[in-house]
């Protein structure tokens, strides 16, 4: 017999068979009015929202195509910043790092794409 655990324990000393209903040893039970309507956002609140939206795809969809493209052209490499550390240059040319930023831009061209499919108004 599974019980409220909100309930009190029964008084009297009975056995599990005899013992009264939950209906029987509590208060009556007032159901508590639900208010289901949620405040509607304004205008402005709603247009924020959407170009927010709007600029995060934008954005995540941008840097996803340059970190998909970006390794794979010469600059990547033959960058004037990493010509002084050849060691570092190295590692950015290897086909792992490469592949590492690829891999993640593809994921913020997706994480793009999910919150443009996604959205909703309420």
């Amino acid at each position: 017999m599974i019980s409220d655990p909100k309930l009190p324990f029964p008084n009297d000393t009975t056995s599990v068979g005899e013992l009264k209903s939950s209906a029987e040893t509590s208060a009556p039970v007032v159901p508590m009015p639900v208010s289901v309507s949620r405040p509607t956002p304004s205008v402005a609140r709603l247009w924020l929202r959407r170009i927010g939206v709007l600029l995060f795809v934008f954005l995540c969809a941008t840097l996803g195509v340059m970190l998909m493209i970006l390794p794979w052209r010469p600059e990547w490499s033959d960058n004037p910043l990493l010509m002084p550390y050849p060691t570092i240059r190295a590692v950015f040319a290897s086909g792992f790092a490469r592949g590492v930023s690829t891999g993640l831009g593809v994921l913020n061209v997706w994480i793009g794409f999910w919150e443009a499919i996604q959205y909703r108004e309420e």
